[in-house]
């Protein structure tokens, strides 16, 4: 029974290239193409399990935008998926709350907070390092996140 576990994961990774669990995913380049599994990836995505003997290098051999998460060159893995919570501060002026900014194409994105509020880093989410002023700040366009960083932030 052990010896059919890994010929039924292939099977079942080959023939549902995206399998969603809750927040986690199988994506599978069976065929060593490029793949994309569409899921919601706005809160980001962390690999958690490796399947296959090809490596899986974020940014080389998985990653993910807004169509989902894509892998390729072999690369077999589950990801989970943070939970995106959007708010929006422009209708709640004076309440505090958690936001999650992510620059997952390693370029500057904003994550707009409204009027100038406390921003304080709450929980780094990605493997890339964030460093206030460097891949992470506030400016009047709201928190900034570069080089990959991906957090959560409290916003006071």
């Amino acid at each position: 029974m052990n010896r059919l576990l890994p010929l039924g994961l292939f099977i079942l990774a080959f023939a549902l290239p995206a399998m969603a669990q809750g927040n986690v995913v199988l994506c599978a380049s069976e065929d060593g193409r490029r793949h994309v599994c569409a899921a919601d990836t706005r809160g980001g995505v962390q690999m958690t399990r490796q399947h296959s003997e090809s490596p899986c290098i974020q940014g080389s051999t998985w990653g993910f935008d807004r169509q989902g998460i894509w892998v390729d060159r072999g690369c077999r893995a589950e990801f989970t998926i943070t939970n995106y919570a959007y708010h929006d501060f422009r209708t709640n002026r004076g309440k505090s709350g958690d936001i999650t900014c992510s620059s997952d194409d390693e370029h500057r994105h904003y994550c707009e907070t409204g009027p100038y509020r406390s921003v304080r880093l709450q929980q780094q989410i990605s493997g890339s390092p964030c460093i206030e002023g460097r891949s992470w700040g506030r400016d009047v366009n709201g928190i900034w996140v570069d080089r990959g960083c991906r957090a959560v932030f409290r916003i006071r």
